[in-house]
């Protein structure tokens, strides 16, 4: 079930009425009604792909009581890898089996051994990489002591097919969100009037911004070689705003919703476009997951602890194992390899923790000269990896970047998009004006008069339906 679509739009208020309404009587049938109400938003796309989370939630659950009870050192590793081999086996064979496939044939191919095996037509579950990461999270941190394994199959059900972000986040700590199914919840409209300006924020980032730039990045993207290299560039930078405007849309929609019910999700998008640098843009971007791989793939490799080849090696397999986490392309892969050779300059200069804990002009109306180059540059180099992330290809990418810098990159675009280029800026605008908060519309209009401020969250709403593309999925339901 999409979020911008008219089945959502009756879902949402329907179990909103019952959760408030009929089943607020106890706590163990509001989270009843939260498992309930996830997997018909999940079975909305194929019923089949329950049976999944059903066996990965029996799996972490019955891993964790395990756990609980099981003092033996040798045995504990022994469980927390079936939780790892169980997860991982389901989402590298639903995602990665018939890429394996393909490069295992490629290679004998190219040893002049051509072999012909049978690939599967094999359909991948949505949101899958994102419900394995939240439920191997809760294991791990059950095995490290980290948190005490819960007894309530329902209240873990819950934890692990919240719908709001099931599909595609944030990914969510065990530590963070699992301890709310356990205490009662009473409505607080303070908290739902923020989630409704922060879904509205969602909204209009996906139907307006990013389905309208994805129009015309497709149509350059699947025709790169018909157009100049102003063209190309202004292709991949629309694909940059599409990307941004879907992924955190989505995560403002999820959050919003969550506070409807009661629940406090992670911010997962902090105005990554303002980063001054690769490495603050990626505190910045798609956080849940960043920190994911920092806190179980980084740390535990040693993280920037070791000498400078640990370094090296460890930012690479942090950046790579990204980049392959998005598909099974090797244009995914590429596409992290790049971002770590941005990154790996900064860190050995040991310049990656500069900007952390304020952002680019704090407190101030307008940037100083710096900052806009420092974002400006850190904009540029971002579009250009996306530039792989999109491409078809490895040759499709390089064939891309070739023609963008040609000398036809000087010229005037064709059929230049002015209501979305005109839409972006607003968005930007609008973002920059908020980007000290949690999300654009945080506290934003706080201090105009009501009507000025009724009036642009109407206009925000007129937007949406008026440039409405229709029901298009989001970008991160292929990862």
């Amino acid at each position: 079930m999409l979020f911008n679509s008219i089945d959502f739009a009756i879902f949402l208020p329907i179990v909103f009425i019952l959760y408030w309404f009929v089943f607020n009587k106890k706590l163990k049938f509001q989270n009843f009604l939260i498992v309930v109400a996830s997997y018909v938003f999940y079975g909305w796309w194929d019923w089949r792909f329950l049976s999944l989370i059903l066996f990965s939630t029996l799996v972490d659950y019955t891993i964790g009581k395990l756990l609980l009870t099981e003092r033996n050192k040798r045995k504990r590793v022994l469980l927390l890898w079936l939780s790892i081999v169980v997860n991982l086996g389901f989402l590298g064979f639903f995602k990665y089996y018939n890429f394996f496939l393909d490069n295992f044939v490629a290679a004998f191919s190219f040893l002049g051994k051509p072999i012909n095996p049978q690939g599967l037509n094999i359909i991948l579950p949505v949101g899958i990489s994102f419900y394995t990461f939240q439920t191997l999270s809760y294991t791990i941190d059950v095995y490290k002591n980290k948190l005490k394994p819960t007894k309530d199959f329902i209240a873990f059900s819950a934890f692990v097919s919240f719908f709001p972000q099931l599909v595609a986040g944030p990914i969510e700590r065990a530590t963070n969100l699992l301890p709310q199914f356990y205490k009662k919840r009473s409505f607080d409209y303070t908290k739902a009037i923020d989630g409704l300006r922060q879904i509205l924020w969602g909204l209009f980032k996906k139907v307006v911004v990013a389905d309208n730039a994805a129009k015309y990045a497709n149509l350059i993207f699947n025709n790169s070689d018909d157009y100049s290299g102003s063209t190309l560039l202004l292709g991949a930078i629309l694909f940059a705003f599409q990307i941004y405007g879907d992924f955190s849309g989505y995560s403002d929609i999820a959050i919003g919703t969550s506070r409807l019910f009661g629940f406090n999700l992670k911010q997962n998008f902090a105005f990554p476009y303002f980063s001054r640098d690769i490495a603050e843009f990626w505190r910045r971007w798609h956080i849940s997951l960043s920190t994911w791989f920092r806190d179980y793939l980084y740390i535990p490799l040693g993280g920037s602890r070791g000498g400078t080849w640990m370094k090296i090696r460890n930012t690479f397999i942090i950046f790579l194992v990204s980049g392959f986490w998005h598909g099974a392309n090797w244009t995914f892969v590429a596409w992290g390899a790049l971002n770590a050779v941005y990154f790996l300059p900064i860190m050995l200069l040991d310049k990656n923790r500069v900007h952390t804990n304020n952002v680019v002009a704090e407190g101030e109306f307008f940037p100083n000269i710096r900052e806009v180059l420092q974002v400006g540059s850190t904009f540029l180099l971002t579009v250009l990896a996306w530039i792989f992330f999109r491409a078809n290809s490895i040759h499709h990418a390089i064939s891309y970047i070739s023609n963008m810098f040609s000398k036809t990159i000087f010229s005037v675009p064709e059929n230049l998009p002015l209501i979305t280029i005109v839409f972006i800026v607003f968005c930007m605008v609008i973002e920059w004006f908020g980007r000290e908060n949690k999300f654009a519309l945080q506290s934003l209009g706080f201090k105009w008069p009501k009507i000025i401020r009724w009036g642009f969250y109407m206009l925000l709403i007129l937007f949406i339906i008026q440039f409405n593309g229709g029901e298009q999925a989001f970008i991160y339901f292929q990862f």
